[in-house]
């Protein structure tokens, strides 16, 4: 099937052909009669299938022309990074038609966001908390809205997003089309669909934990976290076939402290992204990472859901994933587009029982490859290891310096004119002027009074 077979509008096969798409997904084959239907979907599929085309090209082709202020369509995403990703597909595949669309998200001037919601839109992408912002201005009239999507609506609900998007809906026309897509369908979504979405056509293209096929998985077990370091640095110098690398970690500390650790020995050639940096720092990084400035990019799992990062040639799980569906949205990195791809995952004895947890969930076991003979083996252990009671604290960060002199770095002698008393003022000053006098010189005697 094509996508001319499909019934879109000459405009948007314009701008597919652009994009050198010529066949619709499985994904996009399925949802694009069920979301024209009008009827709530479901949609169940792995990640990098092309789920964010699945939606936006049925609702783009049923969209008309207007000049109304409100917009009609609403699109919910968990992250800023993802806003600015379906903001800018939107845009590809508008290019030859008047749709206005923009994003929402916080951290920014909410009223440059409020001019611009207020001057027209016809398609809006928000996280849930600016959209609720915004409507307390008053500048949204959410009731406009027809057809909602919740795009990553698994990952909102393990960010904790879940009453944001309960009170979002809560503020929406009851008549409206809900679309909701994931890359897998937990126990706490199915509780969520059937509360608020009737009658939904589901749609899954595969079954929950099924491993993407074209992908090869392999993992070394490691003895610490420093031999992971030493690792990680053996392969990215040594295999020229790591040509475009996602290394993943569990914590933005230890994405912070793998970058200072590394740059040193692979520098002008790393970038890190988290949700401690700006929003333009992490669009920048993202940027030089896609365009080939910097062949590595260290994340977190921040990007490990709806990012569309193009020819990623290796995976590699420096930190184990703790909850096993984690680890198909980070793998699904690599291998999109029928290209073959490549995850690499260096577990300690800490992380075994994640990575049995995985392969209980893909029904495949993850062969493990012999340590290079060169890989140097560290016998330095991190605080986490050297106490593992101490629950969810990260790894050691940088060591503190020892200060020499044992006063502390910024101790130095009072130059004479700053040993003076502090007298306060003029008549406090007199009378401590006095009596410090009199303590001098005991023999002189004290003022009289009368």
């Amino acid at each position: 099937m094509t996508f001319e077979e499909l019934g879109l509008k000459k405009p948007y096969l314009q701008a597919l052909n652009d994009l050198d798409y010529l066949y619709p997904t499985p994904i996009q084959q399925r949802a694009f009669p069920a979301v024209k239907s009008g009827k709530n979907v479901i949609g169940i599929a792995q990640t990098g299938t092309g789920k964010t085309f699945a939606y936006l090209l049925p609702l783009l082709n049923s969209l008309t022309y207007s000049e109304q202020r409100d917009f009609r369509i609403l699109i919910l995403a968990p992250t800023r990074v993802l806003v600015v990703q379906i903001v800018n597909e939107i845009k590809k595949l508008t290019k030859y038609y008047g749709i206005r669309s923009a994003g929402v998200y916080g951290d920014t001037n909410i009223n440059t966001q409020k001019q611009m919601v207020y001057n027209g839109l016809d398609i809006l992408v928000a996280t849930p908390g600016r959209l609720i912002d915004l409507a307390f201005t008053g500048v949204l009239r959410l009731k406009s809205v027809k057809k909602v999507v919740i795009d990553e609506v698994d990952e909102m609900l393990s960010m904790g997003l879940r009453q944001q998007l309960v009170n979002v809906l809560e503020m929406l026309s009851a008549k409206r089309q809900n679309l909701m897509f994931s890359a897998t369908l937990s126990p706490e979504l199915e509780k969520l669909v059937s509360e608020i979405v009737y009658d939904p056509i589901k749609i899954r293209i595969h079954p929950h934990g099924t491993p993407i096929a074209k992908i090869q998985q392999t993992a070394y077990h490691i003895p610490n976290f420093n031999t992971k370091v030493n690792l990680l640095e053996l392969l990215l110098s040594e295999n020229q076939n790591l040509s475009k690398v996602m290394v993943f970690v569990k914590s933005k500390r230890v994405a912070d402290r793998l970058f200072e650790l590394i740059t040193g020995k692979l520098p002008d050639d790393i970038s890190v992204i988290h949700s401690n940096k700006a929003h333009n720092t992490r669009l920048s990084a993202l940027k030089q990472f896609e365009e080939g400035a910097h062949r590595i990019l260290i994340a977190t799992d921040i990007v490990a859901r709806g990012m569309d990062i193009s020819n990623v040639s290796h995976v590699i799980n420096f930190d184990m994933p703790d909850v096993a569906g984690d680890y198909l949205h980070r793998i699904g990195r690599t291998g999109r587009a029928n290209k073959h791809g490549a995850a690499i995952s260096l577990v300690v004895e800490a992380e075994q029982e994640y990575k049995l947890e995985i392969e209980k969930l893909i029904s495949k076991e993850i062969p493990i490859a012999p340590l290079p003979e060169n890989l140097v083996i560290s016998n330095v252990l991190t605080e986490e290891e050297l106490a593992p009671n101490l629950g969810d604290k990260e790894y050691l960060a940088v060591p503190k310096k020892k200060i020499k002199g044992g006063e502390g770095a910024a101790f130095h002698e009072k130059k004479a004119k700053n040993k003076k008393v502090n007298l306060g003022g003029p008549k406090k000053r007199k009378e401590k002027y006095e009596k410090l006098k009199r303590s001098q010189n005991p023999n002189r005697p004290g003022k009289t009074r009368f």
